[in-house]
């Protein structure tokens, strides 16, 4: 076998048909679309229409619901925190923001703001300014001599801020 002979089995393709050119072609005047009617036109679609009858997609019940008020958070462990600390990413004098952890690379980008986790161990001495942050995260950081700030997106009631001083 060569690369120039190689072709496709005898019947596998066909010609396209050219419609609508002419009366000797077999498939002029009305291009095969038969007479009239809604189909015979262009820019017609009728999918889904089911002669009358209720269409498969109106019969079937709706399902779940997207939520206004829902926000997309990042989520940060403390010891990935402590990981970019002692690598030299992160400043332990400067507040620890949604900013500065991208800067650092521990999150790509923004989105709804940052949620703190406890997960990990930190050792040393920062001060959070994040979106939200979990009671076991509120409490390391404050074991470690910390402090968390948290602020919620205008308009939406959650919780009351936690300041930790």
């Amino acid at each position: 076998m060569k690369l120039n002979e190689i072709h496709d089995n005898e019947g596998a393709t066909k010609n396209r048909m050219r419609v609508g050119r002419g009366i000797g072609s077999g498939k002029g005047k009305t291009a095969g679309r038969g007479v009239k009617g809604q189909k015979a036109r262009t820019g017609v679609s009728i999918k889904g229409f089911e002669g009358g009858q209720m269409p498969l997609h109106r019969r079937l019940p709706k399902r779940g619901f997207n939520n206004l008020y829902s926000t997309d958070l990042n989520e940060v462990n403390l010891g990935r925190v402590q990981q970019a600390i002692d690598a030299g990413k992160l400043d332990k004098a400067a507040t620890v923001t949604v900013a500065s952890l991208i800067e650092a690379g521990i999150i790509s980008r923004a989105r709804d703001g940052v949620k703190l986790l406890g997960v990990g161990e930190l050792t040393t001495k920062l001060s959070f300014e994040v979106t939200r942050a979990s009671k076991s995260a509120i409490e390391a950081v404050e074991k470690a001599g910390g402090s968390v700030t948290t602020t919620f997106a205008a308009g939406v009631a959650h919780r009351a801020t936690v300041a930790s001083a």
